[in-house]
């Protein structure tokens, strides 16, 4: 069933075009990711949906009903989207039990499920001036959440949160849909926080959708070298080094003079003299769970991922790459 449809929406502000044709269909209980750069319109986009900011051209319809921007009503916003910024908002001062007594449509017992799936049943006698930033945050989600939304609009929920703070809130947002079914649209810059959650990714670059798939065919086949970079690193390998590494491949159509782009991951390593392209280890680098290698071909220097800690400087090996891995990269 379609929850959220956005139709052509472009945004313009001093003339300047922030965003542009943008259209994109959201099915009720699918996980969808907006990514891009800082600067790109993602956050934008979130607050138009959400009624807070007014578009150019296009329209917004959840449930089939328009969303109507503050230009044409007196309290921004729409029935059954609620909108989570990055800042808590939260008022200063107020007992927890306070805040959230006052935004309370639910019954009793449904509210106390909610503040323990939010983590925050422990902090009802607490001041919100007391509480950390990743307090605030789960308080000021549990606050949204009373209401029952049928779609939640997270914009960098994580940005401001510490690595332990950051792992509980990305623990209950994957819980809002199973637990509550709750639909979520969920603004991030980094690929850790969309890659393993979403069913399927949208690529916003300076306003405008580039890519849109699900976040498998996002990280091993982007449409450019902009998405490659948004999901992690990667490697451009060209020429003679391109076709012996994969031998009888032919690239997609127009693609003919295009790199090749590898995750770091994706390469093979094997002993001198095997198949694959010779090159020869200049750095290995320690990062935990896995060695990164530098390595010297004969027309270009790659960077590949292993968990072998036999490697060392000056070491020779061939180079291949993972059976249907590799993309003939047209973007730039």
């Amino acid at each position: 069933m379609e929850l959220l449809t956005v139709a052509g929406i472009g945004l313009a502000e001093n003339g300047v075009s922030v965003l542009s044709g943008i259209s994109f269909r959201q099915q009720a209980h699918q996980k969808l990711a907006l990514a891009g750069e800082s600067g790109t319109g993602k956050s934008t986009l979130l607050q138009v949906i959400a009624g807070l900011i007014q578009p150019s051209t296009g329209e917004v319809r959840v449930h089939g009903s328009r969303v109507r921007g503050p230009a044409e009503t007196l309290v921004p916003g729409h029935p059954g989207v609620a909108y989570l910024s990055q800042k808590s908002d939260l008022p200063h001062s107020l007992r927890v039990e306070q805040v959230l007594r006052y935004a309370n449509k639910i019954a009793p017992a449904e509210a106390q499920a909610l503040y323990e799936l939010c983590r925050i049943d422990h902090l009802a006698d607490r001041r919100t001036d007391q509480l950390s930033g990743g307090e605030q945050q789960r308080v000021a989600l549990a606050r949204l959440l009373l209401g029952m939304p049928d779609l939640l609009l997270l914009d960098e929920p994580f940005s401001n949160l510490d690595r332990s703070h950051k792992r509980v809130m990305q623990a209950i947002i994957d819980e809002l849909g199973t637990r509550l079914g709750i639909t979520s649209l969920l603004v991030s810059h980094d690929a850790a926080d969309t890659l393993p959650w979403a069913d399927e990714i949208i690529v916003l670059r300076q306003g405008r959708i580039v890519q849109q798939a699900a976040p498998a065919e996002i990280y091993q086949q982007p449409v450019d070298e902009y998405t490659a970079a948004l999901f992690g690193d990667y490697n451009l390998v060209h020429g003679a080094d391109q076709r012996a590494m994969v031998p009888g491949s032919r690239p997609k159509r127009g693609a003919a003079k295009s790199p090749l782009l590898v995750r770091p991951e994706q390469f093979v390593l094997g002993p001198a003299g095997g198949a694959g392209v010779p090159g020869t280890v200049r750095a290995v680098r320690f990062f935990g769970s896995y060695v990164e290698l530098e390595i010297e071909l004969p027309a270009n220097i790659v960077r590949a991922r292993t968990g072998s800690m036999s490697f060392e400087v000056g070491d020779t090996v061939s180079v291949t790459v993972n059976a249907g891995s590799g993309w003939a990269l047209v973007g730039g």
